[in-house]
């Protein structure tokens, strides 16, 4: 069974869940196996690990600087997949590969779904994936190699879109709480509260995670509330940049944030 649904069939009546993504090659070219091994140790259940790109159009400017860091570390799909390659014996959690089409089309949807499933990774998140493309060209693949391709909604996504895509998808669906770029926030207003009930109660047949913007212990008590689950990006990032890429330290700090 794919990683993802193991871990929600499995724990998804007694825990609330929390993903972290930070970004492959930052701050340095050889942390990403470090940062992931430390999240796994400290009890993470999924982890987003993001495929840098020069043109991150979802993302703010904390997640835009450490792709730019990446990149000039050095950091592609190849070194990448080198990399996750190391440590494929020693991670249990599911790895899903964050990132954006263009860099994967000239990877090649073959080769990128084959890489995924030799190196442990259980799925994929393309923020800018049109879902006609995502039915025709990239499920079959994935579906070939056992790979989740995981969907984004937003605020201002249909009711009828957003139940077509708990039809044809699998795994979890990534619930963005608002249509803005990536970053933190201090608290979710009463309109995103509305939304975040609003899809609780249509009753999709996937698990829901909320991500963007949270930070504090407000913003993922409203996450967990209502889904199954949280994702933090934005903050871990520049925690794990200040704390000079040691994860130990940046988890930390990001525990103690969310108190």
């Amino acid at each position: 069974m794919n990683k993802i649904n193991k871990l929600f069939a499995e724990k998804a009546q007694d825990k609330k869940f929390l993903s972290l993504y930070f970004c492959a090659g930052c701050p340095t070219l050889d942390s990403t196996t470090d940062v992931i091994l430390t999240m796994q140790r400290r009890g993470i259940d999924f982890i987003e690990v993001g495929i840098p790109f020069s043109d991150p159009l979802a993302d703010g400017p904390v997640i835009q600087s450490a792709a730019t860091k990446a990149l000039k570390n050095g950091m592609s799909l190849k070194t990448l997949f080198a990399q996750l390659s190391e440590i494929k014996e020693k991670v249990s959690i599911p790895l899903i590969l964050m990132g954006y089409l263009n860099p994967i089309l000239h990877y090649g949807i073959e080769h990128f779904c084959q890489s995924c499933a030799e190196v442990g990774v259980s799925g994929m998140i393309i923020p800018d994936l049109p879902f006609d493309d995502y039915l025709n060209m990239v499920k079959p693949v994935a579906d070939r190699y056992d790979l989740r391709v995981i969907m984004l909604i937003t605020p201002e996504t249909s009711e009828e879109r957003i139940r077509f895509i708990d039809e044809h998808t699998d795994g979890f669906i990534y619930m963005v709480s608002s249509a803005a770029i990536t970053g933190t926030q201090k608290s979710f207003d009463e309109q995103k509260q509305e939304y975040f009930r609003r899809i609780d109660q249509m009753q999709l047949r996937n698990p829901r995670m909320i991500g963007f913007g949270i930070s504090n212990a407000q913003t993922l008590r409203a996450a967990q509330d209502n889904a199954a689950g949280a994702i933090i990006g934005s903050k871990f990032v520049m925690l794990l940049d200040e704390a000079g890429g040691n994860a130990d330290v940046a988890l930390d700090n990001l525990f103690e944030a969310l108190k």
